[in-house]
C-alpha cells in the first residue's frame, strides 16, 4: 500500500532513470491527455510531497500523478520485459535512451504549469519527508480538533503528508492508545512523541519497499497489527481485532491500547 515512504523510493527512482535525460517516449493514456506529447523534452528533476509525485518537464511542465491504493511507477531497462501488470493497466509511459517509467493504475494523473503545483499540492500539510519538515506545525495541526478521532487526525493530509492507513495502525498501537480515541484525550506529551514517531518511522523504511515498524529482522514479525487480524499481539498475546465498516480498515490490540473502539464512530 502505498504511503509516504513509498512516494519517496519510487520518486528517488524515477528521477535516477529521467532527470537529466530527453524523453524519446511519451504516452499518457487517460483521455483528457491524450494528445499531449512530451518527446523530445528533458525531465528535470522528480519530487516527492506527501503523496503525491511531481516530474517535472522542460518547458515549465508538471507531470503530477498519485499512486492511491494500488498505483505504481516501474523503472525497466530497454530490453527489460514489464511487469507491472497487464497493458490495459498501464496509464503513463515515459522513455529516454536508457530507461523506460510506466506507471500503472494510476488514479490521478495531470499535467500542470510547474507554477500551478501548489493547486494540486498546495493544502498539505508539513511533509514527513520532506526538505522543509515542521515538527511543531505538525504537531499543532494534529491537535487543532481536540474531539477529532486520532485516526482521522493522522490521516489528514492536510495535517500531516505522508501517513497511510498502515502508519495510523501502528502509530496508534505505538501510542497504546485506539485509533478512535479523540486527540485531546491523548495524554500529556503523546502528541508530540506520535509526531516524532511517524517522523522516524518514515525516514527509516524511505530506503525499501519493505515495510518495517517492529525491531525484529524476522520476515514474519515487520509490522505490529496491522494485516494481522486474530494473531496474537507480540506485547500481550491477545488476539488482534480489526474493523472494516469505515473507509479504512483499522487493527489494533484491545489488551494494549486503551480508548473506544470503533462503535464511538459508528455512534458519532
Amino acid at each position: 500500500m502505498p504511503e509516504g515512504d513509498t512516494v519517496w523510493l519510487t520518486a528517488r527512482r524515477l528521477h535516477t532513470a529521467l532527470a537529466g535525460r530527453l524523453l524519446t517516449r511519451s504516452d499518457l493514456r487517460v483521455p483528457r491527455l491524450a494528445t499531449a506529447d512530451l518527446t523530445g523534452r528533458e525531465v528535470l528533476d522528480v519530487t516527492p510531497r506527501g503523496k503525491h509525485l511531481l516530474t517535472r518537464i522542460e518547458g515549465g511542465l508538471t507531470l503530477h500523478s498519485h499512486l492511491r491504493m494500488d498505483g505504481a511507477w516501474h523503472v525497466y531497462a530497454p530490453d527489460e520485459r514489464w511487469r507491472g501488470g497487464p497493458a490495459h493497466q498501464i496509464r503513463a509511459i515515459l522513455a529516454t535512451t536508457a530507461h523506460t517509467a510506466v506507471g500503472y493504475r494510476l488514479p490521478v494523473l495531470d499535467l500542470i504549469r510547474t507554477s500551478d503545483e501548489h493547486s494540486v499540492v498546495g493544502h498539505l500539510g508539513p511533509d514527513l519527508l520532506g526538505p522543509d519538515w515542521d515538527f511543531e506545525e505538525a504537531v499543532r495541526r494534529v491537535c487543532a480538533d481536540p474531539a477529532r478521532p486520532l485516526g482521522e487526525a493522522l490521516l489528514d493530509q492536510r495535517n500531516l503528508a505522508g501517513i497511510g492507513n498502515v502508519f495510523k495502525c501502528e502509530l496508534a498501537f505505538l501510542a497504546r492508545v485506539t485509533p478512535w480515541l479523540p486527540v485531546g484525550d491523548l495524554p500529556a506529551g503523546v502528541p508530540e512523541r506520535l509526531v516524532a514517531t511517524a517522523h522516524r518511522l518514515l525516514e527509516d523504511n524511505k530506503e525499501r519497499f519493505e515495510r518495517r515498524t517492529t525491531p525484529s529482522s524476522r520476515p514474519d514479525q515487520k509490522l505490529y497489527v496491522y494485516g494481522r487480524k486474530h494473531q496474537p499481539c507480540y506485547r500481550c498475546g491477545t488476539p488482534i481485532r480489526w474493523d472494516d465498516r469505515h473507509d479504512r480498515i483499522s487493527y489494533w490490540c484491545p489488551g494494549c491500547q486503551k480508548g473506544p473502539g470503533p462503535e464511538a464512530a459508528v455512534a458519532g
